[in-house]
């Protein structure tokens, strides 16, 4: 719904599949948890929020306000996927 292109949205649909597989293949962390992490913490809780929104929104019919803001909840969405390990690479080099 988020995407109003058929092909963007199977292609958007693997991703966002294929991404929970890749993810732990390029965990890269010098630690294991995210109590050494705060950044992550609050990304972690932004995404669960994030999540809950989009499960909410596509309950929702398909009308002008709700579109809008699907459409801006999917970019925040797989933007936490570019954000977090970029994070923790930093917090890595802050810490040392």
């Amino acid at each position: 719904r988020s995407i109003p292109n058929k092909l963007g949205g199977v292609i958007a649909l693997v991703m966002s599949i294929a991404i929970l597989f890749i993810l732990p293949i390029l965990h890269v962390n010098k630690s294991q948890g995210l109590q050494f992490y705060p950044l992550n913490q609050i990304l972690f809780w932004y995404m669960v929020i994030i999540i809950i929104l989009l499960t909410w929104i596509g309950a929702r019919p398909v009308e002008s306000p709700f579109i809008l803001t699907g459409q801006i909840l999917t970019v925040l969405y797989f933007s936490y996927y570019i954000l977090n390990p970029m994070i923790s690479k930093f917090w890595d080099k802050f810490l040392n």
